[in-house]
């Protein structure tokens, strides 16, 4: 095929399906498949090659591979991520449980609150102090970090947070005890707070850093597994993954920070509306996309879609902001909630009727879950 031609392609991994879009010259050819849950790049190879076979063509020839997930939401929203501890300063090991302390529904006297990614026995605390201004008030103690690692090790935990306080003006301390985790535990996966969300407010800090360690062994296997199937296959072209952010980034930071993957999927579908808003002229639309696990809405205004530093995801209820983890990275701006075209119906203790977070996915028959619980 002639080098001028461009040949692009998309590929989309929801909970249930996954999507691929081929485009060369001017002719575009789509495929759609199950999801393999439990290998997802089985899935988008099985689905690549039927597009190939279709459009004529050979691996070599593709120039570019856009990647989006829900992958990576989808883990968070039905909480099937990696065992994953925080290291946190002495004294504040409580702050992703305790939030901002305020209620979002005031007269609720049953509230539920979102529990933390991190169960309060395996967040640990190290000895240390730094101020606001980044000056050390408590050098590291390193004995408190030995013994915190020691207690990971006997947890066979996967990934660590380290979220120490106002780490975001000095990193020392943080990056200290990080060295310390990785030559203890080579593989186990380290996120610094200071490194994914370098910005004042803890409990957004921990949280994101918390989110961001629970799902890099998930997305980083992921990943590593497709990007090597791709190198075998005959692909020679980079492949590039969408962020939250509606922007590009490379598959080495996307394993590093997979967090900024958590509205990948949906945030192409965003900017697909806002696109064709532009198109007919249409300054304010509404956005919805149904998947399988969830369902997302989008306001556009002046053909752009709405864009955030902090967005909450796995709403407790929906709408109510308060009720979700918050994270803290460039986003583009949509309500999402754990209730899609595969979500699963069950009774509630009060009797009833409650759909989602969890999702029979592409394997509704074969999901125990799903068996027990659908009605």
């Amino acid at each position: 095929m002639s080098s001028s031609v461009s040949v692009r392609l998309g590929v989309d991994i929801g909970g249930t399906f996954t999507d691929v879009a081929l485009e060369v010259g001017d002719k575009r050819y789509t495929a759609k498949g199950l999801t393999t849950a439990r290998a997802p790049e089985r899935g988008v190879f099985s689905i690549l090659r039927a597009v190939i076979g279709e459009a004529g063509i050979e691996p070599g020839d593709i120039k570019l591979i856009i990647h989006g997930t829900t992958l990576a939401t989808n883990a968070l929203i039905e909480r099937k991520g990696a065992k994953t501890a925080l290291l946190t300063t002495e004294g504040f090991r409580d702050v992703v449980e305790i939030r901002h302390e305020n209620r979002f529904e005031q007269y609720d006297l049953n509230i539920d609150l979102p529990p933390p990614l991190v169960p309060r026995r395996l967040r640990l605390p190290v000895r240390e102090r730094i101020d606001a201004q980044g000056a050390v008030l408590v050098p590291l103690d390193d004995g408190s970090v030995t013994r915190a690692v020691d207690a990971l090790a006997a947890q066979q935990v996967e990934a660590v947070a380290v979220g120490l306080l106002h780490s975001f003006t000095n990193p020392e301390h943080e990056r200290r005890v990080g060295e310390a985790i990785a030559r203890r535990l080579p593989h186990v996966a380290v996120t610094l707070s200071s490194d994914v969300s370098p910005e004042m407010r803890e409990y957004e800090r921990f949280s994101t850093a918390c989110a961001n360690a629970y799902l890099q062994p998930l997305m980083g296997s992921y990943i590593g597994k497709l990007e090597r199937e791709l190198t075998r296959a005959g692909f020679r072209c980079p492949m590039l993954l969408m962020t939250s952010g509606g922007g590009i980034t490379t598959a080495e930071t996307a394993i590093r920070f997979p967090v900024r993957l958590v509205e990948s999927g949906p945030a192409g579908g965003a900017i697909f509306a806002a696109c064709i808003a532009r198109q007919h002229g249409l300054e304010q639309v509404v956005s919805f996309d149904m998947g399988g696990t969830t369902a997302k809405i989008c306001f556009i205004d002046k053909a752009q879609p709405q864009t955030a530093r902090l967005f909450e995801v796995a709403r407790i209820y929906r709408f109510a902001k308060g009720s979700g983890l918050p994270l803290r990275i460039p986003v583009i701006e949509m309500v999402e909630i754990g209730a899609g075209g595969g979500s699963i119906a069950s009774v509630d203790g009060l009797n009833r009727i409650v759909v989602g977070p969890a999702s029979a996915g592409s394997e509704p028959v074969g999901s125990p879950l799903a068996r027990g619980a659908m009605c």
